[in-house]
């Protein structure tokens, strides 16, 4: 209970600390009485209020959303792109572009009613039906028609229907963990606390959307609607605006440079020719055209969308379900990870690690409710069939024990009941005892049940031997007051116990005691009478929601890939301490939700520098956490599984629910979903997620060159004042046929070595580095050279200007279908068996090219469209020499990059 000095009067309270009013208080505020409000008095109220739901925003209309999916900048240079093509009448080239546009359109409309979705599933969690006391009579109504000043009723199972501060309790424990992300239920009473107590501390008001565990109360209501605690979750949820990802301010960037690029050489080029050059208008009009059509790589959105696709592929196929498309290569650029502890980190089962018995101390193996694992004392295993004393302790913490384990096929060990006695029953089990046959020779015939008032549960037994005894479980201090020894038959020393109960503590876990009492011979019936200091102290067990050994690797491959993890959690800092440490975290002095309120923006930065675990966190602290860590450019990844991580994971550059314990709030408002709750599988997407973004930018080095190099020709002919070395349309020819086979098997690349060893990619940093933008011009005055020499050298030995451009055809697409190989690795050597044999798909495409570069060129139907001709070999042979020659020159800049150190462009 708080201290008086802490607690509000009437008249005093803001609206969100009734926590910190006397049940007196409380009722004189609302106007009500413990009998509740007369059905007037409910009709008033429901007027001036209106009803309890959370009211359905407005959905974007369709034609709204599917209009949107065109406001972008590279789309609507493709869309002219498009145009040009239609305006030569190659109606092939302008369906593919379009065709292109249509399909990224398709993917942006699916995803656009995420935050829709995840406020629909935040409203689904509010009770529909409700037990209310109206004039003193007991009536279930619609939960939507709840009002403040309503007293309802409540009992083990029920979804509390609005917020509501507690009168009267009997054992009464709810389920919060959705809302504040603890795993154990919570035990509630109806006696105030602190006017500032955390949401999870409010141990007096019970919350809308969470459930009874076991027990019964009377509580009247003080909120509804999205004046609930859910409620504000909603309103955070519909509030966030989804940010862009980093690829798409990276192509947004890059889209805005080269229509810029593009539409300045245009303009150059149409000038100098005309008024320098002297060349026709028309003429020069159809080779500024060839000059944009070559410039705007056509095939980039496709190649984009193709990588992602198969980057959300591969994740799928590690358990990781992509909901949007570019977060698979978000995941590649997320510097900081903020991880829920409950379920995430930990498997949200508790589970006793620690027996302490008279003489010494027990460390407990196995996780979760499975009875599996074992004893161990100083390293070495105990036999608990020879423990005389362990097994008094696991009798007792069976038979005082209401919990149930069942194994299932499928599901493997599953609770019913109680998280706490499901895990003194699994360390009963593991000690070799037997619930059913255990129960039938000591069966129960009496108990006392847990209450917060007195905080123990007792049970009352008969033996066969006619022997009675009492069991006892409950709060430590509790139960060492009622007890007179230990199992020794030695006078109890409580501060000793007290101090191992400290120990314990400190590492996180949570300790209840037992002991045991005999009662004469003929006791049928238990009473607190009974429960006087006599009993003997068994031992203390603790207890805790273990760490996934699979997360604790996790977090090691996340620091190794310098990625920051922050555990953020509803949890008391002693505990999310103690399970930070485990993880390998920096735990000291953790910040807390109480910090995180009276901090402004700049201490708060510089206090979240100093520690990676935050303790007693809400919704709203969890938002400004992560807006915090973006406010210093940082790329956030949000990780959570309950309706109260909903807002956060919105915000967070990238969101990731858990799929199996998460709440439907918590999956619609996430970019990914892990199926198995590992956050394990997050190194993995991680690792993807940066194979993919390398691969995009392996595309981007192979497209640029071409359109470059093709760019770079026609530029050279018009300031040349020669014919054009290729028309638009074997332009376009050139880039779909290579975008559709050459870059898309770039597209299947292998992971880099060294891809979880590098630092994460600065979030300002351009999508075309300056390494990248050398490689470019590089390859691409090599490829214009080539072309160049053989366009001219062709028309020199008597060639037609169809053969010429035939040959300049051939030689830029064999010259990629070369440099394909040099591209599958930024700066390593292409000379080795796995760089040119290690991706069979360009294998396959490069053949695929070159069959259909010989189409091309003696198929007379593409002779006719395209204007091609045949090639003789020794024009073959030059061709050939050329490219291998622009092969050798790109190894050799890339000898010079690593001479420099440089490992990564």
């Amino acid at each position: 209970m708080a201290m008086p000095t802490q607690i509000l009067i009437p008249g005093t309270a803001a609206p969100n600390q009734w926590h910190a009013l006397e049940t007196s208080g409380v009722l004189e505020e609302l106007h009500s009485v413990v009998n509740g409000l007369t059905p007037a008095q409910a009709a008033e109220r429901l007027a001036q209020h209106g009803p309890n739901r959370i009211e359905q925003v407005a959905h974007t209309s369709l034609w709204a959303r599917v209009l949107r999916q065109f406001n972008n900048l590279l789309i609507h240079v493709l869309l002219v792109a498009a145009l040009v093509t239609l305006w030569l009448r190659d109606y092939l080239d302008a369906a593919v572009i379009l065709g292109v546009v249509v399909i990224n359109a398709i993917i942006g409309f699916v995803q656009e009613g995420k935050a829709e979705r995840a406020l629909d599933a935040v409203r689904a969690m509010l009770a529909s039906r409700a037990t209310v006391l109206r004039g003193g009579e007991r009536h279930e109504i619609d939960a939507a028609d709840l009002v403040p000043g309503d007293v309802v009723l409540l009992e083990s199972g029920a979804r509390v229907p609005a917020d509501l501060r507690l009168l009267r309790t009997k054992n009464l424990r709810i389920d919060e963990s959705a809302l504040t992300g603890e795993s154990v239920p919570a035990e509630k009473d109806a006696e105030p606390v602190a006017h500032d107590a955390p949401l999870g501390d409010r141990l007096c008001m019970a919350f809308a959307g969470t459930t009874v565990a076991v027990g019964q109360a009377s509580g009247v209501v003080v909120a509804t609607a999205a004046h609930t605690e859910i409620g504000k979750i909603g309103t955070l949820v519909s509030d966030v605006q989804s940010l862009s990802t980093p690829l798409t301010r990276r192509l947004d960037q890059f889209a805005r440079q080269i229509t810029l690029v593009i539409g300045v050489v245009s303009a150059i080029t149409f000038l100098y020719g005309h008024f320098i050059g002297g060349l026709p208008p028309l003429a020069l009009f159809l080779a500024v055209v060839g000059l944009a059509v070559a410039a705007i790589p056509e095939g980039l959105p496709a190649i984009v969308t193709i990588t992602l696709a198969i980057g959300t592929a591969a994740m799928a196929r590690q358990r990781a379900v992509v909901r949007r498309l570019p977060a698979v290569e978000t995941l590649g650029s997320v510097s900081v990870i903020c991880t829920d502890k409950t379920g995430t980190l930990t498997r949200n089962e508790m589970t006793a690690v620690r027996v302490m018995l008279a003489r010494r101390t027990l460390d407990v193996t196995g996780v979760g409710y499975a009875p599996e694992g074992g004893f161990h004392h100083d390293g070495s295993t105990q036999d608990p069939a020879q423990d005389a004393d362990l097994q008094r302790l696991a009798r007792c913490a069976l038979l005082c024990n209401d919990a149930q384990l069942h194994h299932t096929p499928e599901q493997g060990w599953v609770l019913a009941g109680d998280p706490t006695e499901g895990a003194l029953l699994s360390m009963a089990l593991k000690a070799g005892l037997d619930s059913v046959e255990d129960a039938s020779l000591t069966p129960r015939v009496d108990e006392i049940p847990f209450e917060s008032e007195h905080r123990f549960m007792a049970t009352l037994h008969h033996d066969h031997a006619g022997r009675v005894f009492a069991l006892l479980k409950g709060a430590p201090e509790r139960v060492l007051s009622l007890c007179t020894q230990d199992l020794q038959g030695v006078p109890l020393d409580a501060s000793a116990w007290r101090a191992r109960m400290n120990d314990a503590a400190s590492r996180g876990q949570r300790v209840l005691a037992l002991a045991e009492c005999g009662l004469p011979v003929g006791t049928r019936a238990l009473t607190m009478g009974d429960i006087t200091p006599r009993f003997t102290l068994l031992g203390l067990v603790g207890l805790m929601d273990p760490p996934r050994a699979e997360a604790i690797q996790a977090v090691v491959d996340c620091h190794g890939a310098g990625i920051r993890v922050v555990m953020i959690t509803g949890d008391h800092a002693v505990t999310a301490a103690a399970i930070g440490r485990e993880m390998g975290l920096r735990d000291g002095q953790p910040l807390t939700g109480a910090e995180i309120d009276r901090l402004d923006d700049a201490a708060l930065t510089a206090r979240l520098a100093q520690t990676d675990v935050v303790a007693r966190a809400s919704p709203e602290h969890k938002l400004r956490l992560v807006a915090t860590l973006q406010a210093e450019g940082k790329l956030v990844a949000m990780t959570g599984d309950g309706v109260n991580d909903a807002p956060a994971l919105k915000t967070a550059d990238i969101g990731v629910a858990m799929g199996q314990r998460g709440t439907d709030a918590a999956r619609e408002a996430a970019d990914l979903v892990l199926t198995d709750d590992n956050f394990a599988t997050i190194a993995g997407a991680v690792r993807e997620g940066r194979t993919v973004f390398d691969n995009i930018k392996k595309s981007l080095l192979f497209v640029l060159p071409t359109n470059g190099g093709e760019a770079g020709l026609i530029l050279l002919a018009v300031f040349a004042g020669l014919a054009m070395p290729v028309t638009a349309a074997q332009i376009l020819w050139i880039n779909m046929v290579t975008s559709i086979t050459l870059d898309i098997s770039l597209a299947f690349e292998p992971a880099e070595r060294g891809v979880m060893q590098r630092p994460p990619r600065p979030a300002a940093e351009p999508l075309i580095t300056r390494w990248m933008l050398m490689r470019v011009v590089f390859v691409s005055l090599l490829l214009m050279g080539a072309c160049f020499f053989v366009f001219n050298w062709q028309l020199a030995r008597g060639g037609s200007l169809e053969m010429a451009r035939t040959a300049v055809i051939n030689m830029m697409v064999v010259g990629e279908v070369f440099y394909l190989f040099n591209v599958r690795s930024f700066t390593a050597t292409a000379f080795t068996r796995d760089t040119l044999l290690g991706n069979p798909v360009a294998v396959w495409t490069s053949a695929i090219t070159l069959v259909l570069q010989l189409l091309l060129t003696y198929a007379p139907p593409m002779q006719k469209l395209f204007g091609t001709a045949a090639l003789d070999a020794p024009t073959w042979g030059v061709i050939g020499a050329l490219a291998a020659a622009m092969f050798v020159a790109v190894e050799a800049e890339k000898a010079w990059l690593r001479r420099r150190g440089v490992q990564h462009i």
